[in-house]
């Protein structure tokens, strides 16, 4: 799943163990979420999305284009 998690983090000037601390998960699986390689369970996108303020579809993308081609 592509996600906006890194640009986000690093607009924060977060590091991957910040960013793991703040949600109450290591450093390995943030970096696997940036990466695709681990897709987050629900309350760990909904976390995300209260920390960057701003809804689950804006920081994941579930489809291989544009998510607001369905609108």
């Amino acid at each position: 799943m592509k996600n906006r998690l890194k640009v986000l983090r690093a607009e924060r000037d977060w590091s991957q163990a910040e960013l793991g601390g703040r949600l109450g998960v290591s450093r390995q699986a943030v970096n696997a979420i940036e990466t695709g390689k681990y897709d987050p369970s629900l309350p760990l996108a909904f976390k995300l999305s209260r920390l960057f303020e701003m809804p689950i579809e804006e920081i994941f993308d579930d489809q291989t284009g544009n998510t607001h081609d369905a609108e």
